[in-house]
């Protein structure tokens, strides 16, 4: 009985241990926000494919694409915990090596509440490994807080 009851503790741990692909993709997201709370751009550099896309959406519903390394370059200008962006995970889709993120957010810069809005991700499966080729996003203030 001992015995059977050890092999079952085993194996549900293992069970449990098991990451979903889901996992590993909000894994390489919240790495970026780690990256940009510890003011971090080598670990920010990290989470991104070779040639990136970044945009926002403007407040005059302008697209404004960003070079990767200005915006690293925003980051390393920052102490850390200045940048604090609180996201949710609304949805994950994935086919193949692409997945597709969806992650509404709050921005706080050194501790007060600055704007909202949302991120778009495509990640694409290069190496066994998840990496940000495409992200946009919107920012406002109306954010029924």
């Amino acid at each position: 009985m001992g015995k059977i009851l050890i092999v079952l503790l085993f194996l549900s741990s293992f069970c449990f241990a098991q990451k979903t692909e889901n996992d590993v993709i909000k894994e390489s997201v919240e790495k970026l926000f780690t990256g940009m709370k510890n003011a971090d751009t080598i670990m920010i550099r990290s989470v991104f494919a070779d040639a990136p896309i970044l945009q926002t959406i403007t407040k005059n519903n302008e697209v404004k694409t960003e070079k990767l390394q200005n915006f690293l370059s925003s980051f390393s200008k920052l102490s850390k915990n200045d940048a604090d962006e609180k996201i949710r995970f609304e949805s994950i889709n994935i086919d193949g090596d692409l997945a597709s993120v969806f992650t509404p957010y709050e921005f706080y810069y050194k501790g007060q509440f600055s704007h909202c809005g949302a991120n778009s991700f495509q990640l694409v499966k290069q190496k066994n490994v998840w990496k940000i080729q495409y992200l946009i996003d919107t920012r406002r203030t109306n954010c029924n807080k």
